[in-house]
């Protein structure tokens, strides 16, 4: 048997991605958290070392209640680069 993979069950807002037609409107963004449907306002900003080069820069956006356990989440595993403001981004 392989070696279980410790996933997100701890972390109780599970990242998601924004999926559906790009239109020429622009539309609120809404927060990356698993099942939050709230407006983001924070960009969660980071990027995997053993993946992506230095300059490359991944974001989650995040609602005001969500932003630290998704900067937690990010942080422990030495991912997160920067939360600020999502209109800075």
């Amino acid at each position: 048997m392989g070696r279980r993979r410790a996933g997100l069950s701890w972390l109780q807002v599970t990242p998601t991605c924004q999926t559906g037609p790009v239109s020429g409107q622009q539309s609120p963004a809404i927060c990356s958290a698993k099942g939050c449907q709230a407006a983001a306002t924070w960009a969660v900003v980071w990027n995997n070392p053993r993946l992506h080069t230095p300059d490359r820069e991944k974001v989650w956006v995040a609602c005001g209640e969500h932003k630290q356990p998704l900067a937690d989440y990010l942080a422990v595993r030495s991912f997160l680069k920067r939360v600020e403001p999502l209109e800075a981004v």
